[in-house]
């Protein structure tokens, strides 16, 4: 499948001066904290609140995982590089970072779709809403995900590894980035690619297209509700999930709309941060912020938490020979 002549390649990074180097590495570094601590706070309320185990929550816990996964495939490596000073990065490095990059990036705007779907059911067919999205349902979409996923980053992956590189091996970007890898083929054998990559762009906008069906029918629905109450509770639920849809494919489409670089300017690191770091560090905040039922389970989080530090039986020997247990009431 691939090029084998080839042994790496070196990464850039992102600046070529390392003050800033290190400058960015460490604010890429408080990035990925956030979206780390944001997002397993989001898979453990879910899973321990049992308010929480429905099919909406069931599949925001699998997007927090894959918001997890897809900031941690390139950033972790792009921070060690730059505080190594050492940007070089294997072949076979490349080839699994662009597969699970197009994996998750494919298998989020699915889980989104899915999502949108379940939405539109909760509120246009809340009488139907436990029948249709029963646990069978919710595990066979959890599966198509996946499997569409990794068929699609498979695809991506061996058609861009299948080409011939030549030249300085230089990647103009902080990690195995598909359009930067296609520069440096040393002929016209990346047309395989581009077919791909174009069927897997229509697949994209069917999905963008079917989410904005839904909501077009959920906006159309809430409105009708006579219930001030019914109409808040419906856009509590709906509104994190398309600030989401918004802010992924609005990043996302900062990746085909930048004009091509040979030495991307800080314009271009911009972009690519945007679709890259953004929508996973910023998920969890907005359904934080916007959902209440999230911010009651992540009180509990916080609670629990403090009463693991706090309680729990003390001894305390006065002296005497004789200890004493104490227990804290509040536990």
């Amino acid at each position: 499948m691939a090029n084998f002549t080839l042994s790496g390649f070196f990464l850039m990074g992102f600046s070529a001066k390392p003050e800033l180097e290190l400058a960015h590495a460490s604010l890429f570094l408080v990035l990925y904290l956030v979206a780390l601590t944001g997002n397993i706070l989001i898979i453990s309320a879910i899973s321990m609140d049992n308010s929480l185990h429905s099919p909406m929550y069931f599949f925001l816990k699998h997007l927090s995982f894959l918001d997890l996964c897809y900031i941690s495939v390139t950033v972790p490596r792009a921070i060690y590089n730059s505080f190594m000073k050492n940007g070089y990065v294997s072949l076979w490095e490349c080839i699994v970072q662009c597969f699970v990059f197009i994996l998750c990036g494919f298998a989020e705007l699915s889980m989104l779709t899915v999502m949108s779907y379940d939405r539109y059911v909760a509120i246009c067919l809340p009488l139907r809403y436990e029948i249709i999205m029963d646990v069978s349902k919710c595990v066979h979409s959890l599966l198509g995900v996946w499997i569409s996923a990794v068929i699609s980053g498979a695809m991506h992956t061996a058609a861009t590894f299948s080409i011939h590189f030549c030249g300085s091996h230089v990647i103009h970007q902080f990690f195995c980035d598909i359009p930067q890898l296609l520069k440096l083929s040393c002929s016209n054998e990346y047309m395989n690619e581009v077919g791909i990559s174009y069927f897997l762009a229509l697949m994209a906008c069917l999905c963008v297209i079917f989410i904005g069906l839904s909501y077009t029918k959920i906006f159309s629905t809430v409105l009708r509700m006579p219930s001030a109450e019914g109409r808040a509770k419906a856009f509590s639920t709906c509104l994190p999930h398309l600030s989401v849809v918004i802010l992924f494919i609005s990043t996302s489409v900062f990746e085909f709309l930048k004009p091509p670089s040979d030495s991307p300017s800080a314009l271009d690191i911009l972009l690519t941060i945007m679709y890259t770091v953004v929508p996973p560090t910023f998920n969890p905040m907005m359904y934080s912020l916007r959902n209440q039922a999230m911010k009651t389970a992540l009180r509990k989080v916080f609670r629990r938490r403090k009463a693991d530090l706090f309680c729990g039986s003390t001894s305390v020997n006065y002296g005497l020979g004789h200890k004493f247990k104490i227990y804290w009431e509040n536990c």
